[in-house]
Order: C-alpha cells, then sequence, then structure tokens
C-alpha cells in the first residue's frame, strides 16, 4: 500500500497548505487549509462508497477557499510518489450550488467535470502519468479553464494500479481543494459524472495488470476511469 498526500498547492500568485488538519489533530488552533481534511495517507478504501469524493474522511465541506484567477495554472505538490505505484493522473471540478462550497458534499449527482487526466501514453517517457508526476519533483500542474467567477471544487487524484489485478485492489488517492474563482469569464460547466458511481470494480480502468503495459506490447491501450475529458 502505498502512503502520500498532497502537501501544499501552488497559485499563480502565492501557496496555500493543503497538508490534511486531521494529519495534525494536537494543535492548537486547528490550522485552517484549503483542503477538506483527510484521514490519513492511505488510499481509499473502496472507490464505489462516499469516501471516493474526496478521500477517507475529507468530505467535511467548510469555508476557507484559495483565491485562483480562471485561466491561471494550479500545482499540486506531493510529499512523494513511488515509481512502482504506476497509474493515471486526473482532474475534476465541480461548482458548488449558490456560491457556498459550505454545505455542499459533490457526493451526489454528476457534478464531477473532468477537466484533465493523463494514463498510460507508450510514446512518452515515462508512460504512465503517476510516473510523469513523480519525474517532475512529485509536482502536478492543472490550468484552471475560463468558468465564469465563483466558489468550486478541484478534485486532484492518483490511481496506482500496482496491486489492480484484483477487484478494488486499485489504490485512489483523491484530494480536494476548495476555491474561489475570480476573473471575466462566463462559461458554465456541462453535466459531468458521480462519484461515488463513476468507478466501478470491473472498470478496465480500475481492474487491469500493469505488466500489460509495455512499449512492446502492439495491442495495449488504456483508459481512465470517470469518464473523457470535457471540453470547456
Amino acid at each position: 500500500m502505498a502512503a502520500a498526500i498532497c502537501q501544499r498547492i501552488a497559485l499563480s500568485h502565492s501557496a496555500r497548505l493543503a497538508t490534511p488538519v486531521a494529519r495534525k489533530p494536537y494543535l492548537s488552533p486547528v490550522p485552517t487549509r484549503v483542503e477538506r481534511k483527510i484521514t490519513d495517507s492511505g488510499p481509499v478504501d473502496n472507490f464505489e462508497t462516499d469516501n471516493i469524493t474526496c478521500n477517507n474522511g475529507g468530505n467535511v465541506p467548510h469555508n476557507v477557499y484559495a483565491t485562483v484567477t480562471a485561466g491561471s495554472t494550479v500545482t499540486f505538490q506531493w510529499d512523494q510518489w513511488g515509481s512502482s505505484h504506476s497509474g493515471p493522473v486526473i482532474d475534476y471540478i465541480a461548482k458548488c450550488p449558490n456560491n457556498d462550497c459550505s454545505n455542499f458534499k459533490g457526493n451526489s449527482g454528476t457534478v464531477w467535470v473532468k477537466l484533465q487526466q493523463s494514463g498510460w501514453d507508450k510514446t512518452k517517457s515515462p508512460a504512465w502519468g503517476s510516473d510523469q508526476l513523480a519525474a517532475n519533483g512529485a509536482k502536478w500542474t492543472l490550468k484552471v479553464p475560463d468558468l465564469a467567477p465563483g466558489k468550486y471544487i478541484l478534485r486532484h487524484e492518483i490511481i496506482g494500479l500496482h496491486v489492480a489485478g484484483t477487484a478494488y485492489g486499485a489504490q485512489c488517492y483523491p484530494h480536494c481543494v476548495q476555491i474561489d474563482l475570480k476573473g471575466s469569464g462566463s462559461k458554465s460547466l456541462p453535466a459531468g459524472v458521480a462519484l461515488p458511481g463513476a468507478y466501478k470494480a470491473t472498470d478496465p480502468g480500475l481492474l487491469t495488470q500493469l505488466w500489460w503495459f509495455s512499449p512492446s506490447n502492439t495491442t495495449a491501450s488504456y483508459t481512465p476511469p470517470g469518464g473523457p475529458v470535457k471540453s470547456i
């Protein structure tokens, strides 16, 4: 089992801590974080449950936000990622109803819109999205689309497929970050997918064998779970 957390969110103008507050329960006062807190650094035990939304114990809404400008980039800095835990990196976004994330869990309805993903591409070196993240100092950058201003949740996730040969073996590490999006954009989000709901035990993107994916295997292909990237 891997153990990794997203430690810091780097914005175009500043950086915000993302270390989950549940990791430091002894601190007083409890530090504020833009990420929804999680209970540990391990993966989601069952990706068909509510824990897949924002990680184990991580779906606790609050009213702390990172200010992000539409069209800018957000960089997720992890503490580490092992190269043996290869798999996809996926980014989603959800709009908080009534411009308020403090009462929004996002665990029902097709609210999660996939912004980008990097699965397995044998023309790249390294081929897996997670290995690209590891090679880049455990960092991953997302460009936020030119959406209408408001409150949103970014959901950044790595999925380790090293023990995905059996049902529920895939290890999902989602992190949810609340943002206050600024700018003059006017675009709205299309329908997305439900989390839980979009990930199933029989999904070939979650039930697979890493050894199958090699540059010499001309028949190998991989599609990450959660549907296609949406055009915004």
